[in-house]
């Protein structure tokens, strides 16, 4: 939706879930002397400043990745990112999904990254295009789901799309399982990861059914955690990935443990 700006909830405890697991894939994915292929579906500005007005308003990242970096070793794909992009952006940068792949990918990758909304859209362009370093991005103003639909399989057909939707309107559930069984029908090798809130109602319940019956081999992962403030809605954090990269489930396993602590 043309109104959500992730600024308000950059840096929270469910990005904190989200990154730490498409690091990882990352980089099991980069351990390979073989170029990959990165598609996001909603990407967003690429790069927070955790300092702004509107990152302080909500507390969301000091309630997040504030307290949970010390969850992670300074060697974990996550503390990398992390690193990388604060030397390239300032000590209270915080990497979107788009900036913590093109901190871990490499010159011969591929990125491909959908938003619409214009401001953030030519934020991201701009966040990019500032470190030339790293595999080189493609950056599309057109839906998300539509460009993964026209891209593939990509080339390379090595890779990982990420599509993380703001859910702010229900049909985006109901379209879900359905885009990504086409998804995964044109590119069967490729990881397909879903992020999903878990909130006080079971909005996501039928979407999350419809996709395990489809992908009964996926890893699904979620973690729990207070709500951000009274009355948030948003009580938990979801992945579903198909095509799971093996130790993702050990990962998933040390990343519930680390919650909690939350």
């Amino acid at each position: 939706m043309l109104s959500y700006q992730h600024i308000y909830h950059a840096g929270n405890l469910a990005d904190v879930q989200k990154h730490a697991l498409l690091a990882w894939m990352l980089d099991y994915l980069t351990g390979k002397d073989k170029p990959m292929s990165y598609i996001e579906t909603h990407a967003g500005r690429g790069l927070y400043d955790l300092g702004a007005a509107e990152a302080i308003k909500t507390g969301e990242a000091a309630q997040g990745i504030a307290r949970a970096e010390a969850w992670f070793d300074p060697g974990h794909p996550y503390r990398r990112a992390l690193a990388r992009v604060r030397r390239a952006h300032g000590a209270r940068s915080y990497p979107g999904s788009p900036l913590l792949a093109k901190a871990l990918l490499r010159p011969g990758d591929s990125m491909h990254l959908a938003e619409l909304h214009p401001q953030e859209h030519a934020a991201l362009h701009t966040a990019l295009h500032t470190d030339s370093r790293g595999a080189k991005a493609t950056v599309y103003k057109q839906d998300g789901l539509a460009m993964a639909q026209s891209l593939c399989p990509p080339t390379p057909r090595r890779g990982l799309l990420l599509i993380d939707p703001s859910y702010e309107i229900r049909k985006e559930y109901d379209a879900l399982p359905r885009a990504i069984a086409a998804l995964h029908r044109k590119w069967n090798v490729g990881i397909i990861a879903l992020w999903y809130p878990v909130l006080t109602d079971p909005a996501h319940d039928a979407m999350l059914q419809a996709l395990v019956e489809a992908h009964p081999e996926a890893l699904r992962h979620e973690v729990r955690f207070p709500p951000a403030r009274d009355g948030h809605r948003m009580v938990g954090s979801g992945m579903f990935v198909v095509n799971p990269p093996f130790g993702l489930d050990a990962e998933a396993a040390r990343l519930t443990q680390l919650f909690k602590k939350a």
